[in-house]
């Protein structure tokens, strides 16, 4: 695992291959799914899963999957359909850091991280 040391804020930071490769681990140990891989196109990742599932029943078990491998990292993730055959399904899958700001600018905005 790559987590790194805690840096001058005591935040760990992350690398994102291996959040793939758990959430693609657990996704590739259900029962029902044959086969799910990542490729990147044009720089956006697209998850490529095999199955007999249902797409109601795929998507709950990539949304599960997804927050078991983001558990205690600040992390989000968003999962698209984008097309379908036979049992292939390809949905465009990413994890992503939330774009919120982490410190006051001094601008008195309504969002300031002072009001939270």
């Amino acid at each position: 695992m790559m987590i790194r040391e805690p840096n001058a804020n005591g935040v760990k930071s992350m690398d994102l291959e291996t959040i793939w490769h758990q959430f693609l681990t657990h996704l590739q140990a259900q029962e029902h799914i044959l086969d799910a891989k990542v490729q990147k196109r044009a720089g956006i990742p697209f998850l490529y899963v095999e199955s007999k599932l249902s797409r109601e029943e795929l998507e709950y078990h990539i949304r599960k999957w997804s927050a078991r491998a983001m558990r205690g990292k600040m992390l989000h993730s968003e999962t698209i359909f984008f097309r379908a055959y036979d049992d292939l399904s390809v949905y465009r899958h990413r994890f992503y850091v939330p774009q919120e700001k982490m410190f006051c600018c001094g601008n008195l905005c309504p969002d300031c991280v002072r009001f939270k």
